[in-house]
């Protein structure tokens, strides 16, 4: 199966963040017609806040893509999952067994593995609120006023883990009416789905704001057989619920206060895996005739909770300066159940905790003159990140005459990061400018690693199973360290405004993904480095007129001191041979961005989006037995990152009498992609998926309706895999040696089938 091409057919903290929406700031995605063509549909101006201050996107010197309101409703995107279609060399995709942990890649730089203690490759912001963990960043889309995706490293302004790109999310801001707004959606698969937001003025300055989601879907497929009596057996399925309290308060013209809370539960069924081979260990696991269909021996329950505060300040102290305070606090706590065999014996079963905690405070100056502006600040970053795992090999422990065999691992990771930044641009003229910025970094980090093996079957805590009491013993401390890092990350670039339409730019830009202990460690192995990652990027924005827009860039990237898991001689005796975690991996990237957008006619908009990208590693080293240092470069693919992603799409808009009719479609193609690093042994063929809608809005605007209908033609396509598999050999059943467990496991998580879904939405107020 080495690089075959499987076509198993393919294809939150979250909405509490987004729902209420009101939070700031609300630079919005304000539009205004261009003054060259009074009459007709022509281009629209767009305002995005890419380099944390409001300006237009045709004149910021990166590569950015931004949806606003209109098009997130109009093409009625449900979750950040769906935004990577309308970005180039972007993949959003749901963490292998859970509805809410993000994996997310920008132009081959993300990171697969959540556990914690790892650091993520590309940043997550919700109004510049820095989200730490991808436990509940599936984002679901709500009262959202924009959502941008910045590509290339953004390390000065938005700082580390920002290697790949950044994520932000924009929501709306209230307008100081009395408004309630709802929403009600029912689908297949027995989608239901219900949505309220709303907003009472208290006084001429002071505002509440409130929002509640209850978003739930049947599953996709089965567990088609448990040993657990009274489970819940619906498999993909989908059961969150999310709250938010807004306060606004604007005491004078020039200060702004808002203060929000917000809470999710997500307490939707751990996804089960389909097997791509059948078990050798039982005849109860066969392949199944569904890819959404599973088996499991651990309880289907998993849940997900997410909840926060945020305080945001802004001064305008005059025209030229602005000063801004963004406060967050943040936890999340999620119990899950992993069966990594998907069969209904404890052949290699996880379940686990994750506990994470974390604080911000962000001080940013912004200073606008004549032909000078700049942003600077002070931010604070303090974080607790901790787990347990019981990774349980049950069969394999009867096979030695033991009653079970656990392998439990836990420990915390607890890191403070502080950081001092500057960005800003110089017009020369009417058409030279340069730009530039600098950030300083000083990362702290402690962790504790407990890991070691108990002959029984263990679970995380009492309860886990009906009846279950824990009284396994605690696992040994095999690390306690801490360790520090500081970095300077520049950018530089120069920008070429050619005519009042188009500009020509070129970049310099680092970032750096942080340094990082073993959270898997089994001795006390010393921390890998940071990750750092050059990137050179050239590229131009242009209105060839005024009814077709095209921007494009070129980039390259070099990705170096990659951590991975390798065979590194131990510095105390080198006659030991560890596996550890170290900087021994180094890639590289080149490609190609395209997006257009062309006003075809008075009703007609059409839009697209080209990606190419070739992404591979160029070295990537270990040790044998003999301490000699040997490449193992072949081994390691870039994953999550097709080589081509296209999207094409339109929109027609139809006045009628009774108000406005949109119909909206787009075709979204990703070529074949791998979905593990080291070994790959899956490939997810190249395929496309087709989405169409329907919407009409009544004339005053209050009453919508909204029909969507996603992946059409039912393709099937693979978001993520396990894999334990032995040697291959052609003469074993499955065509494999056993894996770790004594099975052949090959397991695929797949993304969402055809679904249709209409929605109705009245809107009182206004």
């Amino acid at each position: 199966m080495k690089h075959s091409k499987f076509k198993y057919s393919s294809c939150a903290m979250a909405v509490s963040v987004a729902m209420g929406g009101f939070a700031f700031p609300a630079l919005a995605q304000d539009t205004m017609p261009d003054a060259r063509q009074p009459e007709g549909r022509i281009l629209e101006s767009i305002e995005v806040t890419a380099r944390r201050t409001v300006e237009n996107m045709q004149q910021v010197p990166l590569a950015v893509t931004s949806l606003g309101a209109d098009d997130i409703s109009d093409r009625g995107l449900e979750t950040i999952l769906e935004v990577q279609q309308f970005s180039p060399n972007t993949t959003l995709q749901e963490s292998r067994a859970t509805n809410s942990t993000l994996t997310a890649f920008i132009r081959g730089v993300g990171q697969e593995d959540p556990l914690w203690g790892y650091e993520s490759g590309v940043g997550i912001y919700v109004d510049d609120v820095y989200i730490a963990r991808p436990q509940g960043a599936v984002l679901d889309i709500l009262n959202i006023q924009r959502v941008e995706v910045l590509r290339g490293p953004q390390g000065t302004l938005y700082g580390k883990n920002t290697v790949g790109g950044a994520l932000k999310y924009v929501t709306q801001r209230m307008t100081g009416e009395a408004e309630l707004a709802t929403t009600v959606t029912a689908g297949t698969h027995g989608q239901r789905d219900l949505k309220l937001v709303g907003q009472v003025p208290v006084t001429d300055d002071f505002y509440l704001g409130f929002g509640y989601a209850n978003l739930t879907r049947d599953g996709f497929g089965k567990f088609l057989i448990s040993d657990l009596p009274g489970q819940d057996l619906e498999n993909y399925n989908k059961d969150l619920q999310a709250y938010r309290i807004t306060a606004e308060y604007t005491p004078t013209d020039n200060v702004f206060v808002q203060f929000g809370y917000d809470k999710t539960e997500d307490t939707s069924n751990s996804k089960g895996g389909y097997r791509l081979l059948p078990s050798l260990l039982t005849n109860t696991a066969p392949v199944p005739d569904s890819i959404y269909d599973s088996y499991t021996s651990l309880p289907t329950e998993n849940r997900v909770e997410t909840e926060g505060m945020n305080l945001t300040v802004q001064w305008d102290v005059n025209n030229s300066t602005t000063l801004k305070s963004i406060t967050s606090r943040r936890e999340n706590y999620s119990p899950v159940n992993i069966d990594f065999d998907n069969t209904p014996l404890r052949i290699f079963d996880v379940p686990a905790i994750y506990e994470d905690e974390w604080f911000t405070q962000e001080l940013q100056l912004s200073y606008r003159a004549g032909n000078f502006n700049v942003v600077s600040g002070l931010y604070y970053f303090d974080s607790e990140s901790c787990g347990v795992f019981d990774a349980i090999l049950e069969e394999l422990g009867k096979s030695l005459g033991a009653a079970g065999l656990t392998r439990e691992v836990s420990g915390c990771s607890n890191s403070k990061s502080t950081a001092v930044y500057a960005d800003g641009t110089y017009r020369f003229n009417d058409q030279w400018s340069i730009s530039g910025g600098i950030r300083y970094t000083k990362d702290e980090k402690d962790s504790v690693v407990r890991n070691g093996l108990i002959f029984d079957t263990v679970y995380p805590e009492s309860g886990w199973l009906p009846g279950y009491v824990r009284s396994a013993p605690a696992t040994p401390v095999v690390l306690d360290d801490s360790a520090d890092w500081s970095k300077v990350t520049p950018r530089v670039s120069v920008e070429y405004q050619a005519t009042a339409d188009t500009m020509v730019y070129a970049s310099y830009s680092e970032g750096f993904k942080s340094g990082t202990f073993n959270p898997r460690a089994t001795t006390a192995e010393p921390a890998a480095n940071p990750e750092d990652v050059e990137s050179y990027e050239i590229g131009i924005k242009t209105d060839l007129t005024s009814t077709f827009r095209l921007n494009a860039a070129a980039f390259m990237l070099d990705h170096k001191d990659r951590q991975y898991i390798s065979v590194i001689p131990d510095p105390d005796d080198n006659a030991a041979l560890n596996q550890r975690l170290g900087n021994v991996g180094q890639s590289e990237a080149k490609g190609l961005e395209f997006e257009f957008t062309w006003i075809a006619g008075d009703n007609l908009s059409l839009f697209g989006n080209v990606g190419l990208i070739d992404a591979d590693f160029s070295n990537v080293f270990s040790f044998d037995a003999d301490l000699n240092r040997i490449d193992i470069t072949d081994d390691f693919v870039i994953t999550n990152t097709p080589e081509q992603t296209i999207n094409l799409g339109f929109n027609y808009d139809m006045p009628v009498s009774t108000g406005d009719i949109v119909f909206t479609g787009n075709y979204s193609y990703r070529s074949e992609y791998s979905l593990t690093e080291l070994g790959n042994v899956l490939e997810q063929e190249g395929y496309g998926i087709v989405n169409l809608g329907v919407s009409w809005t009544s004339a005053d605007g209050k009453l919508s309706l909204g029909l969507h209908g996603k992946n059409l033609t039912d393709e099937e396509f693979l978001v993520g895999n396990y894999a334990f598999l032995g040697a291959a050999d052609p003469s074993l059943p499955n065509g494999y040696a056993p894996g770790l467990g004594g099975d052949t496991t090959l397991i695929g998580y797949y993304g969402a089938p055809r679904t249709v879904s209409l929605s109705l939405g009245y809107r009182f107020g206004r």
